[in-house]
């Protein structure tokens, strides 16, 4: 028998699969960890890409740091100290630094949480707000070239240089993560989210594309017109080292980045599979299925038609959206959100019913979590629980051919596999 162990949650799920079957596993190839990451950190902000904004600071400037809330890895080390360290050494104050927790339409992180993304001492020394999507208050910038509004945290867009920090990844319909994304989407209001992610349903916002994919470049619009002048950029291994980090003009962060992403996360494969076993990735990427559910994506575009597609994903926290799950509950079927969606309905939250209801109609999903079994029942998607996961397995390989193909993907948030050359 061939032993499979897949991260879920904070642990591991172990099944086997009978030895006549081959099982391909699927997952980023990262180069090895910088051995001395706080000094490439340092390196890249002191040799900024592109023209630095600091070229005149002073211990007046006023600077604003746009960061992920708990629901995205934080790297080690945290590339948030050694930038407050070099705005140290650039004479700006700790008193004029403001660090943003961008939240999107999460919901915001209560002051008690703040300790799984920041160490104490940063808490205490430094202003931290945490964006409210609906609360905070908003500067009106205009539309972007796509027409979407642009309202963001006024007390963001009012500093003197603004800086957007986030670990740089495949996205299942933004293209990448990165970028201006933290502080654009997340610290946007919900109207600027829902507007820009209308345009998920085009076909080329999807994974790996950057200047093709509309959300993404509606997305660079809206960081240009808020004036995100810089970008710091990690990319992380599995275990969250730090294997490459990028500093400087937000494009330019991103156009050094993206072939790296493509040789670390993308995984080709000859013709799609009978069965993907996909984990999230363990925590945080399973915190609910609204982060989870891009682990799906990325196994369904691999999955045959009718196929299946087992997700692993914790979800301590459920669904992670209150709107999905009251939008969900009341649809009749997977195509009727289809065929709502497609009709010019869309909201942040219900979005997620569309982006896995697209894929129900096709491939067959199975999500082994910790939610009660009812509720998963009434988001339309088939429940099972860890426990059961070797006879789960048994029985979906008794419905496949003899000669299936089943792959994993360890870390399917952030794969992007592709099928080509099918035959």
């Amino acid at each position: 028998m061939t032993e499979i162990n897949l991260p879920y949650g904070e642990k591991e799920i172990t099944f086997q699969i009978p030895p006549l079957f081959n099982v391909d596993q699927l997952e980023p190839d990262p180069p090895n960890p910088l051995m001395d990451p706080e000094s490439a950190i340092d390196s890249c902000l002191s040799t900024p890409l592109g023209t630095s904004i600091f070229t005149n600071s002073n211990e007046t400037t006023t600077v604003g740091i746009a960061i992920n809330d708990k629901s995205r890895p934080v790297p080690q080390p945290n590339p948030i100290y050694p930038l407050l360290s070099y705005l140290e050494r650039r004479g700006i104050h700790k008193e004029s630094i403001t660090l943003f927790i961008g939240s999107g339409t999460h919901t915001p992180m209560p002051a008690s949480e703040l300790p799984r993304i920041l160490n104490q001492e940063t808490i205490e020394q430094y202003r931290i707000i945490v964006h409210d999507c609906d609360q905070s208050p908003r500067v009106n910038l205009g539309k972007t070239a796509m027409k979407t509004p642009i309202r963001i945290n006024a007390d963001f867009f009012n500093c003197d240089v603004k800086i957007s920090v986030g670990n740089i990844e495949p996205h299942h319909f933004m293209g990448f993560s990165g970028g201006v994304k933290t502080a654009a989407i997340g610290l946007a209001s919900r109207e600027t989210i829902n507007t820009n992610h209308f345009l998920l349903a085009h076909p080329r916002s999807k994974s790996g594309l950057f200047y093709l994919n509309p959300m993404r470049q509606d997305l660079e619009d809206i960081g240009r017109k808020a004036g995100v002048h810089l970008s710091l950029g990690t990319i992380l291994d599995e275990d969250k080292n730090i294997v490459s980090v990028y500093f400087g003009e937000p494009t330019a962060v991103m156009k050094a980045a993206i072939p790296v992403i493509r040789q670390t996360f993308g995984v080709n494969v000859s013709k799609p599979y009978d069965l993907v076993i996909a984990s999230a990735g363990g925590a945080p990427k399973d915190i609910n299925l609204y982060q989870a559910q891009k682990g799906l994506t990325h196994a369904a575009r691999i999955t045959r038609d009718d196929g299946w597609v087992v997700l692993l994903a914790a979800c301590p926290e459920r669904s992670g959206s209150r709107a999905y799950e009251n939008y969900v509950k009341q649809a009749e079927s997977n195509q009727a959100i289809i065929d709502h969606f497609k009709s010019g309905f869309f909201e942040v939250g219900p979005h997620k019913a569309f982006l896995i209801a697209s894929e129900a109609v096709r491939v067959n999903i199975i999500l082994v979590s910790d939610i009660n079994p009812g509720d998963v029942k009434n988001w339309k998607l088939t429940p099972s629980k860890p426990d059961l996961i070797q006879p789960l397995i048994d029985w979906i390989i008794s419905k496949c051919p003899e000669d299936a193909r089943i792959a994993t993907l360890p870390a399917a948030t952030r794969t992007f596999p592709e099928v080509v050359n099918e035959e």
